[in-house]
């Protein structure tokens, strides 16, 4: 009996290696998959600098008077002119750059994931297999602190762009994929067997009948990422990413409350421009 209790003492308190077989495993995926790693890591690193210059290329009154009219024509004058005030303040505050490289990083970021989340949301929505295997990742993705994101991004990519994109991704990737899933699951189910009675293949319904319905959810997934994007994008200034993170980030390590201020400020800014443009009323 002695024996048996010692044994179960000894099986609890000794710890099991798992920091070592994590480290194993990322050092074989590194030293197997470089060649498709730093691919991928090209392939991202383009489309972001592609972003920047295209957004970096015309003055900053120019794409501010184009965000105001994109906000004009979306929800209103109201909006517009908070937009154009908005950003003319971050310009008047010398964040433009740095918002530049921010803006370039989201777009960057909210379209890989939408590219990823919304078709795993469809086939989730029906395939009930997929449901039951994503739903715990998801779980545990959507619980996990964001800076621990940045370990694996940085062991995998390095310091830079890339690594805060890639981290952001899988940060902001659950909301459409869940939001797509749920809307679909919503869609009256009457709709869905008139379009069979009148003939419709699996095609037809999703694009005529499924998305249509589900776009309210599917909007307010896309608005979720974009939030979860931004706050990403600037604690991904730790591992190496530019934008407003930057100055933040500098900002707390020599206690600079001014420049702190100012970035802090162009961050909430550029926050509440995308979430009305693309969330709630305003």
């Amino acid at each position: 009996m002695v024996i048996i209790i010692n044994s179960i003492i000894e099986l609890f308190t000794t710890k099991i290696p798992l920091g070592n077989w994590v480290e194993n495993l990322v050092n074989f995926l590194i030293n197997n998959f470089s060649g498709p790693l730093n691919t991928f890591s090209s392939l991202i690193e383009s489309i972001v600098g592609g972003v920047e210059v295209v957004l970096a290329f015309p003055h900053p009154l120019v794409l501010i008077a184009i965000f105001a009219a994109a906000a004009w024509k979306l929800k209103g004058k109201r909006l517009a002119v908070f937009v154009a005030l908005g950003l003319g303040l971050v310009l008047n505050i010398e964040m433009w750059d740095p918002l530049v490289i921010t803006l370039a990083s989201i777009i960057t970021s909210v379209l890989v994931a939408l590219v990823i989340g919304i078709p795993v949301g469809i086939i989730k929505a029906h395939n009930k297999w997929v449901d039951l295997i994503t739903r715990p990742i998801l779980d545990f993705m959507q619980t996990i602190p964001p800076f621990v994101y940045l370990i694996p991004a940085l062991m995998f990519f390095g310091l830079g762009n890339v690594s805060g994109v890639i981290a952001t991704v899988v940060f902001a990737i659950a909301p459409p994929i869940r939001l797509t899933y749920l809307g679909i699951k919503q869609v009256d189910e009457e709709l869905e067997e008139a379009g069979h009675a009148f003939g419709a293949n699996w095609w037809q319904i999703l694009f005529k009948i499924e998305l249509p319905g589900a776009m309210p959810s599917i909007m307010m997934g896309i608005n979720q990422c974009i939030m979860l994007s931004l706050s990403m994008v600037v604690i991904a200034a730790m591992i190496g990413a530019g934008g407003l993170g930057k100055p933040v980030l500098r900002s707390l390590n020599v206690v600079d409350i001014g420049l702190g201020f100012e970035a802090g400020l162009g961050v909430v800014i550029i926050a509440m421009v995308l979430d009305r443009m693309f969330g709630r009323d305003s």
